[in-house]
């Protein structure tokens, strides 16, 4: 599944969630480890916002910490080395990786930059893409379909149904690409954070 623009706002988000995500962010200090560790690195393209707050809203509600770069007070006011020095050292430090991608985000050298840097220090197994298309296009024209092929996404399954062979209630879940035998893993949102 390819979500659409605007899938994750029509989710009745808390504003509470967005507000307590984007502050831990604002102070966050790898000196603070202790007292706040975010578990995940969202990349994004900054032109995509408004998607972005209801996916942590979503990810805040299945038990996620979130690091946003663009709200971050530690980072210097111009993009430069130190920018790029803080985002490796964060992506580093948190547990798991989602890349936001849309079309946008696909197309950012920032967001091809971290992915790079996630598939390197995270590894498959804490890598997640979000695809995200524009409404009313069709899943084949999605910018984002080799990554499709390569890395775990996040999908949503709406009823309680058999996906290759096993039983899910309605919910988000994270589904690995086919392995040699093509066999599929899946796995809820909750649980996958956790991991």
């Amino acid at each position: 599944m390819i979500f659409e623009r605007g899938h994750f706002n029509s989710n009745k988000i808390e504003k509470a969630f967005i507000n307590e995500a984007l502050s831990e962010t604002r102070t966050f200090s790898f000196k603070k480890q202790t007292q706040y560790k975010p578990t995940v690195f969202i990349s994004h393209k900054h032109s995509d916002l408004e998607d972005l707050q209801g996916v942590i809203g979503v990810l805040e509600k299945h038990g996620a910490k979130i690091y946003i770069d663009s709200m971050d007070n530690k980072m210097p006011e111009q993009t430069s080395g130190e920018t790029a020095q803080r985002i490796k050292e964060v992506i580093k430090f948190c547990k798991k990786f989602i890349l936001l991608a849309t079309d946008d985000a696909i197309e950012s050298y920032w967001c091809y930059w971290e992915l790079g840097i996630g598939d390197t220090h995270r590894y498959i197994e804490n890598i997640a893409i979000l695809p995200i298309k524009e409404k009313g296009t069709y899943d084949s024209n999605y910018k984002g379909n080799e990554y499709l092929q390569i890395y775990p996404r996040i999908n949503y399954n709406n009823a309680f149904t058999n996906i290759h062979g096993q039983y899910f209630k309605e919910g988000y879940y994270v589904e690995k690409p086919a392995n040699k035998e093509g066999k599929v893993y899946i796995t809820e949102l909750s649980e996958w954070l956790k991991q």
